[in-house]
Parts: C-alpha cells; structure tokens; sequence
C-alpha cells in the first residue's frame, strides 16, 4: 500500500502586499490539480475554490491567522493577487502560450516567459493599516453626494456574493467593482443628517445612478489611496507578425486556471 513519499513539495514565501504578512505556499499537487479539475466552476463559485486553493496550499501561516475565517477576514483582494502569484510561480514557474492579440495589426500570437521575470510589486507603507483606513471624497457631477472608500477583503467578497441578488443587481461584475464602497452619503442642503445609503443593494443602485465621470472619479480616488499598492505581472512583448511592441498585462486569475486545465 501506498504510504506517501518522503519529501517536502517545493515552498515559496510571499509578503502580501497590502497587509504585510509573510506566509509560505506549497507548489500544488496532482491531486488538488484533479479536484479543481473536476469542479463545476460558476462565477460565485470560483472565487471560492480558489480562496480555498491558496489557504490549503500553505505551510506557514502569520501567529493571528487561526483558521479560515480569520484568513479572509486579515487578506485583502490584492494580497490574494500575491498570494496566488506565489502558488502559480512554484507550481507552473512559467507562463506558458499565453496568447495576446496585436494592438497594431490586430494578430494573435503566443509567448511563453517565466513568472518571475514579469513580477513587479509596490508594497503600502502607510503608517496606518490598510484594513483601517477609510477615503471620502465627493463626486465632481453628483455635487453634495459623497462615497466612503475603503480596501476590501476577501471576507467582504465573500459576504457580498452570499447575500446579494446578482440577478437583480444586474451584474456580477457591478457588485465586484463596488467593493470598494462602503457607503454612499448626501449631505442636505437645508442641514441635519445626512441621507446614507450603506446596504450593499443601496450601494448598487447609487452606483449605476452617478454620471460616468463620477464612476471615473471613483477609481482614480481609490487607485491613489490603495489599489496602486500590490503586484502587477506586466511583460513587453514584440508581435511575431509586424514587430510592434507592447507592454501587456497579464490575467493571474485566468492563466491560473488555463494551466490546471492544460494537461
């Protein structure tokens, strides 16, 4: 009977980004590969499999990450970014046929590089932790109207997708991109209370309601105060058909996945 082989699978430490925690992943093994595999993967669901992937693959763990839970509730969206860049780089190491299409004469061609080499990371160096800190700013069209800002974690995403309609909601990538909001407030112009709207569903609502520059506006605020700091996999590559070259951003998610698939 098969007892298990003797030897470590190769380890990777990552420094997440955002929160500034040190864990130490495991390269995948066949197994896990299968089982993802053989999941039934819907929208909601992948993020699931995949924050479960990341956590089952750790070997090391900061003291204050008991279980889980805890996990998501200490791990921003753009630590699991790093964290997944850790599992794919020890498990696949490269970036194999990935296939960009040509911004100058619109042809498909594929590259293949080593993760390493497309790595680049802007760690947060505030004096405040990330997950404490919250940005206002109001809207440049939807005068008086004001959105409180903040870096969601995977508790947040993982809440959201549990308890919203996405069917009435309209979109899943809506509610993604709202994430950030934590709530929507106006101030009245007559004085008193301000009118909040802080149930994620509100938060949709208010959000398709505002002027495109508004939407504009919002991201530049949140790029400034938190989404700038965490990994990019970006690479210059030349088109094999007119010689253009062109500075590409790779998907992590997506290439993760196209490579369990591959073999």
């Amino acid at each position: 009977m098969f007892k298990g082989f003797d030897v470590k699978l190769p380890e990777y430490e990552v420094i997440t980004p955002q929160t500034g925690l040190s864990y130490h992943v495991r390269s995948l093994n066949v197994l896990e590969e299968e089982r993802l595999k053989a999941s039934f993967l819907t929208p909601k669901k992948a993020n699931d499999h995949l924050n479960k992937c990341i956590f089952d693959s750790m070997v090391k763990k900061p003291a204050e990450i008991k279980n889980y839970d805890t996990w998501l509730k200490n791990t921003t969206l753009k630590d699991r970014d790093a964290l997944l860049y850790g599992l794919y780089h020890i498990t696949y190491e490269e970036i194999r046929n990935y296939d960009i299409t040509c911004a100058t004469c619109q042809k498909t061609y594929a590259v293949t590089v080593k993760a390493s080499e497309t790595f680049n990371n802007t760690p947060y160096n505030g004096k405040d932790p990330i997950l404490e800190m919250r940005h206002d700013t109001e809207m440049p069209v939807t005068k008086s109207v004001f959105v409180t800002l903040k870096q969601p974690t995977l508790w947040d995403e993982v809440m959201a997708l549990k308890t919203t309609n996405t069917e009435a909601t309209g979109s899943l990538d809506i509610l993604t991109e709202t994430l950030i909001i934590e709530k929507f407030y106006q101030n009245k112009p007559e004085g008193g209370d301000s009118i909040v709207y802080s149930q994620r569903e509100d938060i949709i609502d208010a959000y398709r309601s505002l002027a495109a520059k508004d939407k504009r506006h919002i991201y530049s605020e949140y790029r400034e105060k938190f989404g700038k700091y965490g990994i990019e996999l970006k690479m210059l590559t030349s088109c094999t058909h007119c010689g253009a070259e062109d500075l590409i951003n790779i998907d992590l998610v997506g290439n993760f996945f196209r490579m369990v698939y591959s073999f």
